[in-house]
């Protein structure tokens, strides 16, 4: 069974319908096409519905979805039918066929390429060349012959006008070595007429709206097709065609294939003439007849490679020979034109039938030795038209029931056949199957001396005037009995009956009024030969080949050449022996509607369709025995889960005694029957149980599937957490030893060193150790400077704790701190008294009149003091050291120092009298102020800004650092807001 779609979507396989009738057919047919469904089985039989929209249905992802699958293992599908068929070949080396039939319109041809794609797609896997070559030609083979064999029909935008078979050759490993085309029936009458709304082919259109300037100006044609008489009415149509770009593609197609430069030529030589005679008018001049426009024989002359008085000749002359005389005989008018018209039809017919047999010499296989290379085995591919039933059916829609009654006797007699062999070899009882048998219409068209085909050659070999009511008369006089045949003179009082021109045959598909007229003319196909030697004669060897009876003499006595019908008729009966010793597949194609909408489905129309393919009568043949049959081990892969016998894995002697424990269990022991290798089940209801069975049974174990799933997920992630968490933690024991062990090589000899390791490089530490790598660092440095302190004297401890002081407060806010120099600290050598802690200044400052005035600035442990160096340093202004809250410098080269205290009476000063004359001392005195400030515990706030804020007796005022270049020493001058420092500028 198909993978189960939803009954949302119907049922997959006709035979499944509960009920097998054309109501409940017609109800899942239509359902399915609503929802997208366009294919459903019928067992092995694929019904395909023309879905008028493209559907991504056909991509490599679809291709692999059934690769390798058997039949119904996926939902139903082109490609499982194409895939059934190309596995039987392969592995029973069996040569097997798939038929395509239905009307036109309903998708045959769609069908057949996209068959023939997934053929190329799942073969060659190894990529050789030749192969690729092969599969490439036989694609673009499609591409040619639907340019010049389909046309746009009022059914169809591109019908098929001709019928097809194609062989794909195959080597024993299953690659596509090769293949063979043949073509029946070409609807030639479409080169020089066509029905309102239709086109004739597309070859024509191709031509004259693709090709380039050039190349129509040496065809001596335009690209308007309504100046050309036989394609004028396909010419006004508008169409979603683009003929352009499909000329260009085709083209492409015929050199791929291989097709030469000249034959091209020749090619579209042929079509400009068939145009070209279209536009050829007679005339009559008293008893002479005349053509009217006499250019277009030089045109035609020239295309054709051939003399201008030839092609003349041939149009209005017919040469006859009676014994060894020669008689010329003059055309009539309607004679001339009956000639011209049939010269048209037969140049595309031998060109349609010479690019076919093209393609054959180059696709063909070649040098195959069987003994060498293995057997040779064959896929077939038949694409032909379906049932046809028009307002006015003649000759070609004759041949065409004929064709279609053939098929579907071969596609009856295959099904029972298949039917009753598979019973026989499973040993199943083989009940009778009632059918319509239309092997009575066969005959009735075929057979010798009594059948259609046989009075229509009867009627066109009497000598005179023969005409289609003489036919009819045959017919009337040899068929007055048969059941299926009937006209108007055997039932006078049938009114659809025209008297001497219809007849009705009882096809299996319906009945079918034919008019006889054109019959005898069609069935003749007469082409003087004048014709066949002017086109032999041509100088154009491509051309020349295609007619090779020409080169006859006019007195020659050849046979009378087979008429049409004899040449289809044997044309069908060859192909139907073909197809009958190959194992068949089938596609039938249904036309949803007659306006190409991809949402309505015609009831009517479908249901009609339906009964002539005999898709019904196909399900009951399915239905008379047994809806369903399975191998064992494929029913049990399916079903076992539905027993505890056969879940998960059975015990009993074989699959077929698990096969009948599983149905004794489920009680439908009474609707099966157990063959040697399958089981089979009577009524489709058994089946929809198993499947119901089988869905709840499969939510349960999923269920446990995820449950086992998940837990033994989550155990795995669990050990892998655990195992990862084990290894980062030995890692990082490792890196940290390591890193501990590095950092112990690198300082283990510091106290040795000269400058006690300060030029040792720490080691990277793991980012779990940077913390402990600052606090390391921190005890190495306290160390190192602790080594260094130890050894200084207490005078020399103290100058290092202002200096650090210094270093801290002003460190990349000054430049010269006079860090690398020692600290006196007395600066005044005379009048230094030996007090400890004392510091000597000399300082110029500003006065209460705002003057500068050279002071001198002792600072001891508890005062500050300004002293007058000219009254022998007599102290002017005491200022204790805890009412200093702050010092501010500025962050220049100048010696400005402002002490800030709290009673807003900050001391302005600017240092002086240094030797040598650049020495900085603004660090050395904010860091013996801070060292003492610290020493005390008290804080003193160090400012490095510019301008500087102080308060001059309660006043708030700016203190302006201004370097001038003729400024030699620094001087103090009173500004708007305050004081500016002049210092030298250089």
């Amino acid at each position: 069974m198909a993978e189960h779609e939803s009954l949302e979507y119907g049922k997959a396989d006709f035979v499944l319908l509960d009920n097998v009738s054309m109501e409940e057919f017609m109800t899942n047919l239509k359902l399915r096409f609503e929802k997208g469904r366009i294919y459903t089985y019928i067992g092995e039989v694929v019904v395909s519905v023309n879905p008028y929209r493209a559907m991504n249905i056909y991509g490599r992802d679809i291709v692999e979805q059934y690769k390798g699958r058997e039949l119904y293992e996926r939902p139903p599908h082109l490609f499982a039918i194409a895939d059934a068929a190309y596995k039987a070949m392969k592995r029973r080396n069996k040569d097997t066929c798939i038929v395509i039939s239905g009307e036109s319109g309903a998708g045959k041809t769609e069908a057949s390429k996209y068959i023939m794609q997934y053929i190329a797609a799942i073969t060659n896997p190894n990529q050789r060349a030749e192969v690729e070559r092969v599969k490439n030609m036989l694609l673009k083979s499609n591409c040619v012959l639907e340019a010049f064999g389909n046309a746009k029909t009022n059914r169809n935008d591109n019908s098929s006008r001709f019928g097809k078979y194609m062989d794909i050759n195959f080597d024993f490993k299953g690659d596509p070595i090769g293949g063979h085309i043949s073509n029946y029936l070409l609807e030639k009458s479409r080169v020089i007429f066509q029905q309102e709304g239709e086109r004739s082919f597309h070859s024509y259109y191709q031509l004259l709206r693709g090709a380039p300037d050039s190349l129509l100006r040496s065809l001596h044609i335009k690209k308007d097709p309504t100046a050309y008489n036989y394609i004028k009415v396909g010419g006004q149509i508008k169409s979603s065609i683009n003929d352009g770009a499909d000329f260009k593609a085709v083209a492409d197609a015929m050199k791929v294939i291989g097709f030469t430069g000249d034959e091209i030529q020749t090619v579209y030589k042929i079509l400009a003439t068939i145009l070209h005679l279209g536009n050829l008018t007679f005339g009559v001049d008293g008893d002479v007849t005349l053509i009217e426009n006499t250019k277009l024989v030089s045109v035609i002359r020239e295309l054709l490679s051939t003399k201008e008085e030839n092609v003349e000749k041939a149009l209005l002359y017919r040469t006859v020979a009676t014994g060894r005389d020669v008689i010329e005989k003059q055309h009539t008018a309607q004679e001339a034109s009956y000639g011209r018209d049939a010269l048209a039809k037969a140049m595309y017919e031998r060109l349609f039938c010479w690019i076919v047999g093209r393609i054959n010499d180059i696709i063909e296989v070649k040098n195959y030795d069987a003994r060498v290379h293995g057997k040779n085995t064959v896929i077939g591919v038949l694409d032909i038209y379906g049932f046809e039933i028009f307002q006015n059916n003649s000759f070609e829609q004759f041949c065409i029931n004929y064709c279609n009654e053939k098929l579907q006797q071969l596609f009856i007699q295959l099904v029972l056949k298949q039917e009753q062999e598979e019973y026989q070899r499973e040993g199943i009882p083989w009940k009778h199957i009632d059918y319509f048998n239309n092997q009575i219409i066969v005959d009735l068209v075929e057979q010798q001396h009594k059948g259609i085909f046989s009075v229509l050659d009867e009627a066109c070999m009497n000598v005179g005037k023969v005409t289609d009511e003489v036919f009819l008369q045959g017919l009337n006089g040899k068929l007055a009995k048969h059941a299926h045949y009937t006209s108007r003179k055997l039932s006078p009082t049938d009114k659809s009956l025209e008297f001497d021109r219809d007849f009705r045959i009882r096809h299996y598909a319906g009945d079918v009024v034919y008019s006889v007229v054109g019959f005898i003319d069609k069935n003749k196909d007469t082409l003087f030969q004048d014709f066949k030697r002017l086109l032999y004669n041509s100088s154009n060897p491509v051309l020349k080949a295609m007619w090779p009876e020409g080169k006859l003499s006019i007195t020659e006595v050849t046979k009378r050449p087979l008429t049409a019908a004899t040449l289809f008729k044997n044309s069908m009966i060859l192909l139907v022996e073909n197809l009958a010793c190959k194992e068949p597949y089938y596609v039938r194609c249904i036309k949803p509607n007659d306006v190409k909408s991809p949402l309505l489905f015609e009831q009517e129309r479908c249901r009609h369709q339906v009964e002539y393919l005999g898709l019904l009568e196909n399900v009951r043949v399915r239905r008379a025995g047994f809806a369903y049959r399975q191998t064992y081990p494929r029913f049990l892969q399916r079903y076992k889960m539905i027993s505890e016998f056969t879940w998960p894995n059975h015990d009993l002697p074989s699959d077929k005694d698990a096969v009948k424990r599983l149905m004794q269990g489920c009680g439908f022991d009474h609707d099966v029957a157990y063959g040697k290798t399958k089981v089979f089940i009577r009524t489709p209801r058994t089946l929809f149980s198993l499947e119901e069975q089988r869905v709840e049974m499969v939510q349960r174990i999923v269920l446990f599937l995820q449950k086992v799933w998940r837990g033994t997920i989550a155990r795995m992630r669990y050990r892998r957490m655990r195992a990862a968490l084990v290894i980062l933690r030995a890692y990082r024991r490792y890196k940290v030893k390591s890193y501990i062990r590095e950092v112990n090589r690198r300082f283990k000899n510091v106290r040795s060193m000269k400058d006690y390791g300060k030029h040792v490089k720490w080691p990277t530490p793991p980012k779990v150790l940077r913390k402990f790598e600052e606090a390391l660092r921190s005890i190495y440095n306290r160390w190192w400077a602790w080594t260094l302190i130890k050894g200084l004297s207490p005078e020399e401890a103290l100058q290092v704790r202002a200096k650090v002081a210094s270093l801290e407060a002003l460190k990349g806010q000054r430049a010269d701190l006079g860090l690398q120099r020692a600290w006196e600290g007395n600066y005044l050598v005379s009048m230094w008294d030996g007090s400890v802690g004392a510091y000597w200044l000399c300082v110029s400052q500003i006065n209460r009149f705002h003057k500068a005035e050279d002071r001198a600035v002792l600072i001891t442990d508890r005062h500050l003091y300004k002293m007058d160096p000219l009254k022998q340093y007599k102290p002017m202004k005491s200022i204790p050291l805890y009412n200093v809250t702050g010092v501010s410098v500025s962050p220049g080269k100048d010696q400005l120092v402002v002490f800030h205290t709290k009673d807003s009476r900050d001391l302005v000063v600017c240092l002086q009298g240094m030797v040598p004359a650049n020495e900085s001392r603004i660090g050395e005195l904010v860091g013996t102020l801070l060292s003492h400030f610290k020493s005390e515990k008290r804080k003193l706030q160090v400012n490095v800004v510019s301008p500087i804020q102080c308060s001059m007796s309660g006043r708030k005022c700016t203190v302006i650092v201004e370097p001038k270049i003729n400024q030699s020493q620094p001087d103090f001058t009173k500004s708007r807001s305050g004081y500016i420092l002049a210092v030298p500028g250089n």
